[in-house]
C-alpha cells in the first residue's frame, strides 16, 4: 500500500531500541519475580526507519519482543497451506434444487450430515442460488462445503436465526444474542450447541474442557518446551487446551496489559468486574485464560514442547494446566459461494435477529475461502475459534452490525484480503456499525490486506492482547463497543501498522493513548495522532509505554514482513 507523505512524529511516547531492549530483559527474569522498573518516556532514535528497527529487534527475540507480538503463527495450521479434499457428494444428489424458491435446507443437512459421518470429503453445490429456510450446521470435522464461485453459487437465506432457528432474546438487558453470535453457516460442535442451548447462551461458549492431563510449571513468556507433571496422557501432534488460572489479585490481567505503570493502577474489580473473578458480574468464560495449542514433541517423562511459545508468562501466582480440548471441529472450510440474506430493515443497536453468516464455534484449524456475504447483521463471526484462516472474504448490501467479529477467547486467526463494500443501504437511527473487531482476552490474531469502505478498527473491551491490524486502506467511520464493565479496550502488543484512512479520521486507529505497550506506526491520512476514545488506563500515555509515529515506512505489512523474517 502506497500512503501518502504525512511527515508528522507523534507527540506519544516513543520507546527507543534500548528501552526496548531493557523491557525485554526484564521479561526474561523468572515468572513471579519483582518487576523491574521501565522508562515511561523514551527519544525516537535520530535516525533510520523506525519500522525496519523495531522489526530488527523483533527478529532478534520473536517470542519475547516487548511490544510486538509474534503473528507468524497465525491461520490454519499455524499458517500452512489449504487441503483440498476430493468431492465425494453433491447436494443435488440430496434432492437440492438450486432454483430460489424450493426449500433446499433438509437436502443440504442431508449431504453436510452423509459426508461428516462416513469420514469426510467435500459436498460440492453447483452453480444456482439455493433457498435455505434455516441455519446450516456443520458438526462433523474434515468436511468441506465448495460452490462454483461466489458470482454463481448462491444461498439464499430467507429468515434469520431468530426466526430459522430459535429465540435468543436476553430479556434482562433487552438485547438479542444473534447480534455478535451464530451464523447461517454454523460450524460448532454438536455438544457446544446443546449447552448453549440448555444455558439460553449465558454460560461459557467456547471450550468444554475434558479432564486435565498434567500441570505445568512456571516458565517465561516465550518459552515452547515447558516442563509438566506427567507425559502419561500426552502424544505428540495432539491439540490441548493450556488453560491459566485468572485470579481474584487481577494478577494475570496486569500481566496480560503489559504490566505497565498505567496496568497496575488501574482498579481491575471497578473498571472490569466482568473480568475479576468474585465480583458481581463476573463472566465465566473468563475464568480461566484459555489456550489451544499442539504438542509438537514429548521431549522426555516431563518435558515437552509445544508448536507454538506462550504468548504470556507460566506462573505460581496463576498456576496453568494441560486439559483435554473436549468437543471440537476441525479441517472444515466453507468455499466458493455467496451467503445472501433476505433483505430486512436493519434494527437499532443489539436488537438484531440473525442475519448472519458464517460463524466458527469451538473450531480449530478451519477455514472460509472466497466467500461473499450480504444483508448481514454479522459477517463472519470467531467464537472460541483457533487457527482459521479467512481469506478473500467480502462484507456486502445493507449495513451491517459487525462484518467480522473475533470474540470469547480466539486465538492466532487469520482474515486476509477482506473487503466490506459501501453499505446499499444505510444504517438506521440507533444502530451502531462496527467493524473488524477483536475483544474478550483474544490474542494473535490477524488482520492484514483489507480494504474498508465503512467501520472502524473496533474493540469490545475484555482485553484483547497481542493482535494485528496491518496494510489496510479504511474509510474510518464505524464506532467501538462493549459493555463498561468489560474493561479495557486493549492489553499489550496490539498493533496498528501501515494503515491509510481516506477520511481523515483517527479514532480507535491511533493506539497509543489507549493501548499499552503497543505500536501504531505508519498510518496516512489522518489528521490527529490520538485515539478519540476515552482512556481506560490512568497516569496518562507516559504510563502505557506505546510506540507511535505516523511516518511511513519501508515494512507496510507486518505479518509478511515477519512470516518472511522467520523463513
Amino acid at each position: 500500500m502506497n500512503n501518502p507523505v504525512l511527515h508528522q512524529i507523534s507527540r506519544r511516547s516513543l520507546l527507543s531500541v534500548a528501552a526496548a531492549t531493557t523491557a525485554m530483559a526484564a521479561l526474561a527474569a523468572p515468572a513471579g519475580a519483582a518487576p523491574v522498573a521501565r522508562p515511561s518516556r523514551a527519544v525516537r532514535p535520530a535516525t533510520g526507519d523506525l519500522g525496519q528497527q523495531l522489526l530488527d529487534e523483533w527478529s532478534a527475540s520473536p517470542s519475547t519482543h516487548r511490544l510486538l507480538g509474534d503473528f507468524t503463527h497465525a491461520g490454519y495450521r499455524l499458517g500452512s497451506p489449504r487441503p483440498h479434499p476430493r468431492v465425494v457428494a453433491n447436494v443435488k444428489q440430496y434432492g437440492a434444487k438450486g432454483d430460489g424458491a424450493t426449500d433446499d435446507l433438509a437436502a443440504f443437512n442431508a449431504a453436510v450430515r452423509t459426508v461428516g459421518e462416513s469420514g469426510g470429503g467435500t459436498v460440492l453445490v453447483p452453480d444456482g442460488t439455493y433457498h435455505l429456510s434455516g441455519p446450516l450446521f456443520i458438526h462433523w470435522s474434515n468436511v468441506v462445503v465448495r460452490g462454483a464461485s461466489t458470482a454463481d453459487t448462491v444461498l439464499y437465506f430467507s429468515r434469520p436465526l431468530k426466526e430459522g432457528y430459535r429465540d435468543n432474546w436476553q430479556a434482562s438487558k433487552n438485547q438479542d444474542r444473534w447480534s455478535w453470535a451464530g451464523g447461517q453457516i454454523w460450524v460448532i460442535p454438536e455438544p457446544v450447541k446443546s449447552k448453549l442451548e440448555v444455558e439460553e447462551w449465558l454460560g461459557t461458549e467456547g471450550w468444554i474442557p475434558g479432564a486435565t492431563l498434567a500441570a505445568v510449571a512456571p516458565a517465561p513468556r516465550g518459552t515452547s518446551d515447558v516442563t509438566v507433571s506427567s507425559t502419561a496422557g500426552l502424544r505428540e501432534g495432539q491439540m490441548v487446551l493450556l488453560e491459566t488460572e485468572n485470579p481474584a489479585d487481577a494478577g494475570l490481567l496486569v500481566h496480560l496489559a503489559g504490566d505497565t505503570e498505567g496496568a497496575r493502577a488501574y482498579d481491575w474489580p471497578v473498571g472490569a468486574p466482568q473480568l475479576v473473578p468474585g465480583t458481581e458480574g463476573f463472566y465465566p468464560q473468563y475464568g480461566t485464560l484459555q489456550w489451544p495449542v499442539r504438542i509438537e514433541k514429548i521431549l522426555d517423562g516431563a518435558t515437552v514442547r509445544l508448536a507454538q511459545p506462550v504468548k504470556h508468562d507460566l506462573s505460581d501466582r496463576w498456576p496453568s494446566v494441560l486439559r483435554e480440548l473436549g468437543p471440537a471441529v476441525t479441517e472444515v472450510g466453507i468455499e466458493r459461494l455467496t451467503i445472501r440474506n433476505k433483505l430486512i430493515t436493519q434494527t437499532r443497536h443489539n436488537q438484531n435477529p440473525g442475519s448472519n453468516g458464517v460463524h466458527f464455534q469451538a473450531a480449530h484449524d478451519c477455514w472460509a475461502d472466497r466467500i461473499r456475504v450480504e444483508n448481514t447483521d454479522v459477517g463472519f463471526g470467531l467464537t472460541g475459534a483457533k487457527s482459521v484462516t479467512m481469506s478473500r472474504v467480502t462484507v456486502a448490501g445493507r449495513a451491517t452490525h459487525h462484518p467480522f467479529v473475533i470474540r470469547m477467547q480466539s486465538h492466532d486467526n487469520l482474515i486476509e484480503d477482506f473487503e466490506v463494500e459501501p453499505f446499499t443501504v444505510p444504517s438506521v437511527a440507533g444502530a451502531w456499525p462496527h467493524g473488524i473487531n477483536a475483544e474478550g482476552l483474544s490474542s494473535g490474531n490477524v488482520y492484514h490486506r483489507g480494504v474498508m469502505a465503512e467501520g472502524t478498527f473496533d474493540s469490545h473491551r475484555a482485553l484483547p492482547f497481542e493482535n494485528l491490524r496491518s496494510n489496510i486502506r479504511i474509510n474510518n467511520t464505524g464506532r467501538v463497543g462493549g459493555a463498561a464493565q468489560s474493561g479495557p479496550y486493549f492489553g499489550a502488543r496490539n498493533a496498528h501498522w501501515g494503515i491509510e484512512v481516506t477520511n481523515g479520521r483517527p479514532y480507535a486507529v491511533c493506539l497509543s493513548d489507549v493501548a499499552p505497550a503497543s505500536v501504531t506506526l505508519d498510518v496516512a491520512g489522518v489528521t490527529s495522532d490520538t485515539s478519540e476514545l476515552r482512556p481506560d488506563y490512568p497516569g496518562g500515555p507516559e504510563a502505557l509505554e506505546s510506540v507511535s509515529s505516523l511516518d511511513p515506512t519501508v515494512v507496510e505489512d507486518l505479518y509478511e514482513a515477519q512470516r518472511g523474517a522467520r523463513r
